[in-house]
């Protein structure tokens, strides 16, 4: 006799997926709820909802690396449990951890000699590498003006007004003062005569940014070094120079290697990198990297015993994950000089063609350069009736992001699209990417531009209306205004990576 039972009407087994209890409601957003749900349903309704986000090799916004091979994923995987800051209870990590340092400390021309340890710490990105170079700055100042007994609780940092938002989280956090050179028309970086002149005997530091966020181009280290060694000679003082290199520091050594802006400069004292931007590695990794021992205060790092046996540490956070200390190992030897000197270098033809396709256009100014970041950056030549947030409004229909910002001061006025080109965006992408923009173009010179019209003082049939006369200037101004707001509106943040 063949025993059979009820199935439980709680058996998601014999129920469709979509058709179970689990997805029929809403589920809590706010507050956990009593019950639990099968790992099935749990699974569809978090995939389901993550379908709404953008996709990320479409996300031409960012410079956050989107692509890895698989044979790296599978080490990523397989470390995704590891605590990092276990290094007696993973070893291998932290010696992976200080193959990284070294490798990337001899790239930036680290005078270090044969068998020195380079000094350097991985962190979770560029911002927490920032912070920690700028504590080192603090410090070191803070020490030498209390033994020359002099004031030393209003230290300042000298940078250009391109900086990325991580150096006003370092100022404000950590009480120093930002003393930003301002941007002009055609010159969007730090100029490195205002920025000496700026500098004074309680400058910790001046940070120039090789790759700007805003046009993706190298600043003047070199000049700004000399400039600054004179400075130091005339004054006694003796201020440094910190490197960020979030976007640069993966591409100047393959692209560029006779520019100097590393340690072959004297003043140059510690840089930072991002491995999750042209390192080539998911994020979140970054490196800050040392001149010499003596640039790091020994009083800033922390021993601990508790975890096994003794270890450094000077980090902001404790707990990291090991996967993408592994995966930038990978990178660097599965790929070396070679291999990232072609990435590179493909990188730069593909946004040479993205640029030439854009010029074939006639509509658009090239903002970027083609030293620099491989990226293109550009404004509209006639913005009177559309402009770059319409265009990068309806990009989206495409399925691109492609970020819409004004400059900082004293640009503000300048409106710029901007496309990263990243190691998986290929030549077709590219092509494509020209295509579409025209398709948007197209669309616009057809529709109304109703925003334009409203603030021009016209009706949607082009019709005057009685308004305050104003400038092209102010008119423009206005219109960016509205569609700043109504991107803000939209995405609920306006920033840029």
């Amino acid at each position: 006799m063949v025993l059979s039972k009820t199935v439980s009407e709680s058996d998601v087994s014999v129920h469709s997926t979509f058709a179970s209890r689990y997805v029929r409601s809403a589920l809590p957003r706010f507050k956990m709820s009593e019950n639990s749900i099968p790992k099935e349903a749990a699974f569809q309704i978090i995939n389901d909802e993550l379908m709404l986000d953008g996709n990320p090799r479409l996300n031409l916004a960012s410079f956050v690396t989107t692509w890895m091979e698989p044979e790296c994923d599978k080490l990523i995987m397989a470390a995704i449990n590891k605590n990092y800051v276990d290094m007696d209870e993973y070893p291998v990590t932290t010696e992976l951890q200080n193959r990284c340092v070294n490798m990337i400390a001899h790239l930036f021309n680290a005078p270090l000699e044969d068998g020195e340890t380079a000094v350097g710490v991985g962190t979770v990105g560029s911002s927490e590498a920032i912070m920690l170079a700028g504590l080192a700055f603090k410090r070191r100042w803070q020490n030498k003006m209390k033994e020359l007994g002099k004031p030393y609780d209003k230290p300042n940092i000298v940078t250009g007004a391109n900086v990325q938002v991580c150096w006003e989280k370092f100022a404000r956090y950590f009480e120093v003062e930002l003393k930003e050179v301002k941007l002009r028309d055609g010159y969007y970086v730090m100029d490195p005569e205002k920025a000496v002149e700026m500098v004074d005997e309680n400058t910790i530091c001046v940070a120039a940014i090789l790759g700007s966020t805003l046009n993706g181009e190298f600043e003047d280290v070199k000049r700004l070094n000399d400039l600054l060694i004179e400075k130091n000679k005339e004054t006694g003082w003796d201020t440094p120079i910190h490197v960020d290199a979030a976007s640069g520091g993966f591409i100047a050594p393959f692209l560029y290697p006779e520019l100097e802006w590393d340690f072959r400069l004297p003043l140059v004292k510690s840089i930072n990198v991002s491995g999750h931007k042209y390192g080539l590695v998911y994020a979140g990794i970054g490196w800050v990297i040392w001149r010499t021992k003596e640039d790091l205060p020994e009083e800033l790092i922390f021993h601990i015993n508790y975890l096994g046996a003794d270890q450094p540490t000077f980090t902001l956070n404790f707990s990291k994950g090991s996967s993408q200390v592994i995966a930038q190992y990978y990178q660097l030897i599965r790929l070396g000089y070679e291999g990232y000197r072609n990435v590179m270098e493909n990188c730069q033809e593909n946004a040479m063609v993205l640029k030439e396709g854009l010029e074939k256009t006639g509509k658009f100014n090239i903002i970027s350069k083609d030293i620099g970041v491989p990226l293109v950056a550009f404004s509209l030549k006639d913005n009177s009736r559309h402009n770059e947030f319409e265009v990068s409004d309806l990009l989206r229909r495409f399925g691109w992001i492609v970020p819409a910002y004004t400059m900082p001061p004293d640009a503000q006025h300048v409106t710029v699209l901007r496309v990263v080109i990243r190691e998986d965006f290929s030549r077709t992408l590219a092509e494509r990417l020209v295509i579409d923009i025209e398709k948007v173009l197209h669309e616009l010179d057809t529709l109304p531009a109703r925003v334009t019209a409203k603030l021009t003082g016209s009706d949607e049939n082009g019709e005057n209306v009685a308004v305050v006369k104003k400038t092209a200037r102010e008119v423009q101004m206005e219109i960016t205004t509205a569609w700043k707001k109504l991107v803000a509106d939209r995405k609920k943040t306006n920033g840029v990576c």
